[in-house]
């Protein structure tokens, strides 16, 4: 029951804030501490009600649901101490709503994942490295997207939108930032499987191996074509939303199919 209650509890924190970040950029009045108080008590309630579905006296329970929502409190974690320094609070209007789909799933679901008790180092660290990497990753789609509808709004004129938001400028360089850094976790994460990972022809595994390592290729020439060729806009906003719908499909996807078609752990 303590459990629901602090569920229900971020998603309204997560709510009102979303509300407030949404006025700010309709009427740019912002209210920065206001919304960042609001999203420090929904992380706080957020991840209470993680820990409790993670963590239990089986081991770890790496279920698709639980993932999701591990994954959607640390996207916000991430973006809210990076609002402190650098301009990506419009972030918080996709990754606020993500963050309470995640919570809803999470609290209404019951996956078929058996919780895991024989989890060494190696594979702990492998499995916080995945998810580090495609929390950045997650949150760089989420940038490319309003990267390509600011480009849009320029492109007919549409300014009253466009002069709340940072400068496209502003907007592909944190992009490419957050791309290297993601890239950089993705490597250590796939290097990490290899070394640690004692049977890769597991249920699921193969499949995401091969979608992994695909992702990870189109990330590395959409950072090759952005140096090289000029890349830049559109055109990586396509590329970066390939790669994170490759790696979505890699690990959620095989989860999805596992554990909620064929009712696998």
């Amino acid at each position: 029951m303590t459990t629901l209650i602090a569920g229900v509890a971020a998603c309204v924190f997560y709510l009102i804030a979303t509300g407030l970040q949404l006025r700010s950029i309709l009427k740019g009045t912002y209210r920065a501490g206001l919304i960042r108080s609001l999203t420090v008590t929904a992380v706080i309630c957020h991840g209470f009600t993680t820990y409790r579905g993670f963590v239990s006296s089986q081991g770890y329970d790496l279920g698709l649901y639980h993932m999701l929502s591990l994954v959607g409190l640390i996207i916000v974690v991430m973006v809210l101490l990076s609002s402190l320094r650098r301009p990506v609070d419009n972030l918080f209007l996709v990754i606020f709503p993500f963050a309470i789909v995640t919570i809803i799933m999470d609290t209404l679901f019951a996956g078929e994942y058996t919780p895991r008790g024989d989890i060494t180092g190696g594979i702990f660290s492998h499995i916080i490295l995945s998810v580090i990497a495609y929390s950045i990753l997650t949150i760089a789609a989420v940038q490319a997207i309003l990267l390509s509808f600011g480009d849009n709004l320029l492109r007919h004129h549409q300014l009253v939108l466009l002069r709340n938001m940072p400068p496209l400028e502003t907007m592909e360089q944190l992009l490419f930032e957050m791309l290297w850094a993601g890239l950089l976790f993705l490597t250590l994460s796939i290097v990490s499987g290899f070394v640690f990972l004692e049977d890769l022809s597991g249920p699921g595994l193969v499949h995401h191996t091969v979608i992994t390592l695909a992702a990870w290729l189109v990330f590395i020439v959409l950072l090759w074509g952005r140096y090289q060729l000029g890349w830049r806009g559109a055109v990586a906003s396509r590329w970066a939303l390939a790669g994170f719908v490759l790696l979505a499909l890699g690990y959620f996807g095989s989860k999805l199919v596992l554990e909620v078609i064929l009712g696998r752990s």
